[in-house]
């Protein structure tokens, strides 16, 4: 009978792996009463804060309780909190501890006698197998369908020349300290991994396309879309590896997240698609007109330029996705949104448009700085990038009039406005210069120039996070 039930459950996780691996709520509210702040990877894979990894066995049968306990460990008569090698809970869940064996490899411990919970329990079979991993041999019934070939895989992490020039900035503010910076210049397939305090990258991940677009989330993850592929790479910073990847019908372009939603575009396909990154599975495609990009989220509304037609178009996420005709505008280089207006720049009329949404009136245009390429809202501010002169027009969008011009003091060609997640600040890009700033939307004012060795096109600042496989 139980290995009936074993069968039916390996059926099922082929079916839908990405439903196998997620952790039961009890379960996970049982670990986090010991250790706050866990993570629990849509792959199965549990990290503590200190990295330390749980892989879980699945039972074939859950067993319902009440409330999750500890039903034995090995050793015998340890706490989680001791952080047992085993840990066998009372809904038949098991717990293993990822070690490491005596000639450097990671493993698990393998009891002489196998208790019934491990012996019909099975890994979740979409879980990324941390690098390095050998199972023991009589514990190779836990594996299912799972593909170990990526324990050999040297993950992503690739060497980069190294600057024969001082590497350290002279100096940094509070907000980047501690930060990581992942960047895409453009023309390499690799993402660049700088730490927030040198000039110059520590080491790249290996892509096998050029990056498109790359989007952080949870600080935990990397979402990147390349041109020519049909996928996203779903990168694990912890792993520096690729623990999943989400195909779509055609090229992704353009990435948008919102909460625990991403909406990734695809103009080949004139769709938006929706992404569960609490999954990471697709859950619903938008289908569209046009050949969409520019794309901007605000107030449950996607907007976006299409290419062929010069059209603005509106989705209405919470209005059963209802598309909204905005109206034809040349050469549009951004799009924004606030207080109920549609902000658009035109890149070679240097001209900002300014839409009421509701009525679907121009309310004005305002010339503006030259090359606008960029923008970003901030509370009642809009802040427009000009790749000219270098510099940041500031508008009220309560009056629509322009309140502050801010100096960049470069000599490249500006390129990109990119927020810092929780802060009031931007990093303000530049294709040319060697040199990236630090805009403080709360002051309207630069607080830092720093140099940089690499081109941005796409940056993602992050918390530094401690690797898995170190």
């Amino acid at each position: 009978m139980r290995k009936f039930l074993l069968i039916l459950f390996m059926a099922f996780l082929s079916v839908l792996p990405s439903y196998a691996a997620k952790i039961p709520e009890n379960m996970q509210q049982f670990v986090e009463k010991t250790f706050p702040n866990t993570t629990f990877r849509f792959d199965g894979v549990i990290v503590l804060p200190d990295a330390t990894i749980y892989l879980p066995l699945f039972p074939a049968k859950p067993l319902e309780v009440e409330e999750v306990k500890i039903q034995s460990t090995i050793p015998t008569g340890k706490t989680l909190a001791q952080k047992p090698e085993i840990v066998i809970l009372n809904n038949d869940y098991v717990l293993m501890k990822v070690i490491n064996s005596n000639d450097g490899h990671k493993t698990l411990l393998a009891p002489s006698t196998l208790p019934n919970q491990i012996t019909s329990g099975l890994l979740p079979q979409d879980m990324l197998v941390p690098k390095g991993l050998i199972i023991p041999e009589n514990l190779k019934g836990i594996i299912g369908n799972l593909n170990l070939e990526t324990a050999e895989n040297p993950n992503l992490k690739v060497d980069v020349l190294q600057s024969k020039s001082g590497n350290k900035i002279n100096s940094i503010i509070p907000e980047l300290k501690n930060k990581t910076f992942y960047v895409a210049t453009g023309y390499s397939k690799n993402i660049q991994v700088i730490n927030s305090e040198n000039k110059s990258p520590a080491y790249a991940l290996a892509q096998t396309h050029v990056p498109n677009d790359m989007k952080g989330y949870d600080n935990k993850f990397l979402l990147v879309t390349s041109f020519g592929s049909s996928a996203m790479n779903v990168i694990s910073l912890a792993d520096e590896d690729i623990i999943k990847q989400i195909h779509f019908n055609s090229q992704p372009d353009e990435i948008l997240i919102d909460g625990d939603i991403a909406y990734v575009s695809s103009a080949e396909d004139a769709s938006i698609y929706i992404v569960n990154l609490d999954t990471m599975t697709l859950s619903k495609q938008i289908k569209i007109n046009g050949m969409c990009e520019k794309l901007t989220l605000n107030d449950n509304k996607i907007f976006y330029f299409d290419k062929k037609t010069n059209e603005i178009w509106a989705v209405e996420l919470d209005n059963n996705y209802l598309l909204k005709d905005i109206g034809k505008f040349p050469n549009v280089s951004k799009i924004a949104y606030a207080n109920g207006k549609i902000y658009i720049t035109s890149r070679t009329k240097n001209r900002l448009a300014i839409v009421d949404y509701e009525k679907n009136e121009l309310v004005k245009e305002v010339k503006i700085c030259e090359k606008p390429v960029d923008m970003i809202v901030n509370g009642d501010n809009l802040f427009i990038l000009g790749a000219i002169d270098n510099i940041i027009q500031v508008i009220d969008t309560t009056t629509d009039e322009m309140t502050d011009t801010i100096y960049l003091g470069t000599k490249g060609f500006s390129t990109n406005l990119d927020r810092i997640d929780n802060t009031n600040l931007a990093i303000v890009s530049d294709s040319r210069a060697s040199v990236y700033c630090v805009l403080d939307m709360s002051t309207k004012r630069i607080v830092k120039n720093s140099a940089i060795e690499v081109p941005i096109r796409t940056i993602v600042v992050t918390d530094r996070v401690k690797k898995i496989n170190d």
